[in-house]
């Protein structure tokens, strides 16, 4: 493995007033790394899928996957899709959950020299159509479970070559099939379809790709710092999804600065092969560097987890192995921490469990902590910033409710509207200068004016302070913010305070217009407690808020509404 040349300089005597945040780094953390240590993704890939052959880089429905079977298996792919005639650079769109297929599929994409865009495969036919045709994708790789959707609007976009994978396809001789029989016939998960087939247009099921590649050869491409390897979408909550447009060198960059904030952490295990769960979707940027990328870099095993809402399978799961890492968003570190079959499992490897996505919830976190003995790391990051910008030191043992402290080679600056800095301790944006940084939005260069600065910082549009620690506590979206009578309310805060209560399983709170203050707040509460009354959280709020702060209405639900990566839309609250 090549080794990440480190800065001399030591983060205590590199603090200053500047970058606070270096004087509370970790020890063994440095304040700058080189992120030019490969040229490109692939070459990265490579070295790992050599040095870590024997090892297992993914298990998935207990059939285990190598890293040199990946290897050989993606080298397979990618010479079948080079001998469809795509241009160094097209873009391959990949539309499936955590299947070892995904594991394939990514190398295969990058190691042929061309784009991959990530798509969420429940997406509905309008924002698939969408993200195919912003994108400008030629190829797909999609599970055929939601192959029904891509027929709806294929016609209507430039991909010419499908393969379709099944959840069998790499699952063994004889537990392949059964796996897809069972899925096809008993389950009925896989709803009739028709894709189109003829001149420009290829249908090819992913084991025929796969051994169709077999007989050809990988043809080397020469990729650069600069090349695009990702367009990542947002997730379209606050508008029209965007891809982020990721090259080589922005994920690579972060690949190199997460295993230097993680590595003393790590090293405290040994030589073992450490063993991750991905039940983070792949084709969110979280696992895909967090799990994927660094799993490669370091030799990790992912545990592939295709349907993270089916608790008690994901339980069943869990118990098969000694975890050692475990990311997670807050609504799936809850729903684990309040199934009473997760407290009966063996955490005694466990030593990261990283937090991101969204706010994680002290009253979770601290459920977490008692459980598993592991505390909940609170980081943040966007697409944008491919995507880890700050994480929390991981010797932290109680809840700080901050996201953390830069990480190396990473600037964050807290900005007022005019974009001058604000004094310590002040709202402002949280603006985010380093190498994994994004080259803009794909095909929106007003767009990438409107969040990239002149002086090289983005703009993330989250609301944040730094203490004078360099630890940084965000307080929310400007446009989740409630104007009530001129005072500026941010939800994230009075979520916090509503979860610290026994009886609240999870909850949102929304501005809706009001005639005497412009904006009141409303609270959607789901209850773990059924005899929890209206009153009893109004009393409780006024313990903890200000008067504007509390909520003026309460209505309680069954659920509430979440992206597939398990982020709360309040937008589709404040529509109803």
């Amino acid at each position: 493995m090549q080794e990440v040349k480190l800065q001399a300089r030591d983060a205590s005597t590199a603090a200053s007033v500047s970058k606070p945040w270096l004087q509370s780094y970790p020890p063994g953390v440095p304040a700058m790394v080189d992120t030019t240590v490969y040229k490109s993704l692939v070459e990265l890939l490579e070295e790992a899928f050599h040095k870590h052959a024997q090892r297992d880089a993914a298990v998935c429905m207990d059939q285990r996957l190598s890293f040199g079977q990946i290897d050989e298996m993606s080298a397979a792919v990618g010479a079948w899709l080079q001998a469809r005639g795509l241009e160094r650079g097209a873009r391959v769109a990949i539309m499936m959950p955590n299947v070892l297929q995904y594991m394939v599929v990514i190398a295969a994409i990058l190691r042929a020299g061309y784009v991959v865009v990530n798509i969420n495969p429940l997406y509905t036919p309008r924002e698939l159509e969408h993200q195919l045709k912003d994108s400008g994708s030629q190829a797909i790789f999609v599970l055929e479970n939601f192959a029904g959707t891509l027929e709806q609007v294929i016609a209507k976009t430039s991909v010419q070559h499908v393969v379709l994978a099944s959840m069998g396809d790499l699952l063994g001789w004889w537990r392949g099939p059964l796996i897809n029989f069972a899925v096809r016939h008993v389950k009925k998960m896989v709803p009739e379809f028709r894709l189109p087939v003829g001149p420009g247009q290829t249908t090819t099921r992913f084991n025929q790709a796969l051994a169709e590649g077999r007989r050809m050869s990988l043809k080397r491409i020469d990729l650069g710092p600069d090349d695009v390897a990702f367009l990542q979408y947002t997730g379209g909550t606050t508008g029209v999804s965007k891809g982020a447009t990721l090259l080589h060198r922005n994920v690579v960059a972060n690949i190199i600065q997460s295993e230097a904030w993680f590595m003393p952490m790590i090293e405290s295990l040994g030589k073992k092969q450490l063993i991750t769960v991905c039940a983070l979707p792949l084709y969110h940027i979280f696992a895909l560097t967090a799990c994927y990328m660094l799993g490669a870099r370091l030799g990790m095993m992912n545990l592939l987890i295709p349907n993270p809402r089916d608790i008690p399978g994901f339980i069943s799961t869990l118990q098969k192995f000694r975890i050692n890492m475990f990311p997670a968003v807050n609504t799936l570190f809850n729903a684990l921490a309040n199934d009473p079959a997760f407290a009966r499992l063996d955490f005694s490897e466990l030593v990261i469990s990283n937090g991101g996505g969204m706010a994680v919830q002290q009253a979770t976190a601290e459920k977490w902590l008692k459980i598993t003995g592991c505390p909940v790391v609170e980081g943040y990051g966007l697409s944008e910033t491919s995507p880890v910008a700050t994480v929390n030191r991981l010797d932290l043992k109680t809840f700080n409710g901050s996201i953390g402290l830069p990480v190396p080679s990473t600037e964050i600056a807290i900005r007022d509207d005019f974009g001058v800095d604000v004094p310590q301790g002040e709202r402002g944006e949280i603006c985010i200068r380093g190498p994994q940084v994004m080259a803009g939005y794909w095909n929106r260069p007003d767009e990438t004016a409107m969040v990239m600065c002149a002086d090289g910082f983005f703009k993330s549009g989250d609301i944040g302070v730094m203490d004078e620690l360099g630890f940084i506590r965000i307080v929310d979206r400007k446009k989740d913010m409630i104007l009530v009578s001129g005072f500026n309310v941010y939800p994230t805060e009075i979520e916090q305070v509503v979860n610290m209560h026994p009886g609240v399983l999870e909850c949102a709170a929304v501005g809706i217009p009001d005639a005497r203050s412009g904006e009141s707040v409303k609270l959607y509460v789901v209850k773990s407690d059924p005899a929890l009354a209206e009153e009893d959280l109004t009393a409780f709020c006024h313990q903890q808020l200000t008067a504007y702060k509390c909520p003026k209405y309460i209505e309680f639900r069954d659920e509430l509404p979440k992206s597939n990566v398990g982020k709360i839309l309040r937008r589709e609250l404040r529509s109803t």
